[in-house]
């Protein structure tokens, strides 16, 4: 179910890039057994408001949880700290992409920006479903999900 979310970020970035006339590109990054994946998606763009990475989750419920819906690396590093620390070592600006599936009458899903997640990681044990709302949303069209921009309204 992720992968398929995941996917359908891709394309709505890449749509988002077409329609508005900007170069950059999304991508799904390869998923190795014994290789570090510190992030689902990375965005390649000349335009620094666009050189992204983005983390996917994709589920049931109103509320993501930091200890359940992330995990730990072998060395015990929450998955929080690995993407801190990759976004600070490649200069992307990040993401959390969530799709809360099951609420309501369809899917809900939006754009958070990193730093507010760290904000919530650093006093709260997970992120209500309201704090999403005040995000960066991921309108359902018949096409798939669609983004007006990359700035909280």
């Amino acid at each position: 179910m992720a992968n398929d979310f995941e996917r359908t970020v891709v394309n709505c970035v890449n749509r988002y890039f077409t329609e508005h006339r900007m170069k950059g590109f999304a991508y799904r990054l390869k998923q190795a057994r014994f290789n570090a994946q510190y992030v689902d998606i990375i965005v390649d763009s000349l335009d620094p408001a666009h050189y992204l990475a983005i983390e996917c989750k994709s589920l049931k419920g109103k509320r993501l949880s930091f200890s359940s819906n992330f995990h730990k690396d072998k060395d015990g590093v929450h998955q929080i700290d690995n993407i801190s620390g990759f976004l600070k070592y490649t200069g992307r600006k990040g993401f959390l992409a969530v799709e809360f599936r099951g609420v309501g009458q369809k899917n809900e899903a939006y754009l958070m920006p990193w730093e507010t997640v760290c904000a919530f990681y650093d006093m709260q044990a997970s992120i209500p479903i309201e704090e999403f709302r005040k995000c960066i949303p991921l309108e359902r069209t018949s096409y798939g999900y669609h983004l007006e921009c990359f700035s909280v309204p």
